[in-house]
C-alpha cells in the first residue's frame, strides 16, 4: 500500500518549478528559518515551493540563504535560464 503523504509530496515537488522544498528539508531547515535568513516572509518561501513566480531578487536572496553560489541557481530553480538572460539584456540595455 502506498503512503498518500508520499504522494502529494511527490505531486508538490512535481508541480514546482524549483527545489527550494526539497533542498530545505534535507538541511533540516523550516520555512521560518529560511525565511529570516533571506531575508524574506515565510509566506514568500510558501508559494515558491509551490511553484509561484517570484522577483529574481528574492530568488538571489533565497540561493545564497540556502548556502549556494547564484553560478548554482539552476539546482535550485529550473526556469532560471531564460529569467537570466532577460536579466542580462537588460543590464546591458541600461549601460548604454
Amino acid at each position: 500500500m502506498t503512503n498518500p503523504q508520499s504522494e502529494s509530496y511527490q505531486m508538490v515537488l512535481m508541480s514546482s518549478n524549483n527545489y527550494v522544498q526539497k533542498i530545505r528539508e534535507s538541511m533540516m531547515m523550516s520555512k521560518s528559518e529560511l525565511a529570516r535568513k533571506a531575508h524574506v516572509t515565510v509566506q514568500t518561501i510558501d508559494r515558491i515551493e509551490k511553484g509561484k513566480p517570484c522577483r529574481l531578487d528574492t530568488k538571489r536572496k533565497i540561493i545564497l540563504a540556502l548556502g549556494y553560489k547564484l553560478g548554482e541557481r539552476e539546482k535550485i530553480f529550473m526556469d532560471d535560464d531564460e529569467e537570466a538572460e532577460m536579466g542580462e539584456n537588460g543590464a546591458q540595455e541600461n549601460n548604454n
